[in-house]
């Protein structure tokens, strides 16, 4: 398996509306907003910011976006979860490196 590089960042928030403020003062534009707190931004040609907002009582958390093809990893990748339909459109696997970290692989077109 390999990736093209950083599709994404994945951005967990407690509130929806100041994350997306936030980013659009840098320049980000709305690309769209779902009806459950959360949407994906835009800058230029750049990776996306998909942002979604999570209950208070759950810690927030950022993922990198790997933009790759849908294919197996080969060992020592340890597959989290295999790919699988989002409900925002895209197919995405979540791995795990060597330390502990999970990153999030989009299957390209």
């Amino acid at each position: 398996m390999s990736t093209d590089g950083i599709e994404a960042v994945y951005l967990e928030t407690h509130n929806w509306g100041k994350a997306v403020q936030f980013f659009q003062a840098l320049g980000f534009e709305l690309d769209f907003e779902t009806d459950h707190n959360s949407g994906l931004l835009r800058s230029g040609d750049g990776p996306y910011v998909f942002v979604a907002e999570v209950p208070e009582d759950r810690p927030t958390g950022m993922k990198l976006v790997l933009k790759g093809k849908e294919s197996i990893p080969d060992a020592p990748v340890e597959v989290v979860s295999p790919f699988e339909d989002t409900h925002f459109g895209t197919r995405e696997m979540t791995v795990r490196d060597p330390d502990g970290r999970e990153w999030i692989v989009q299957a390209g077109s």
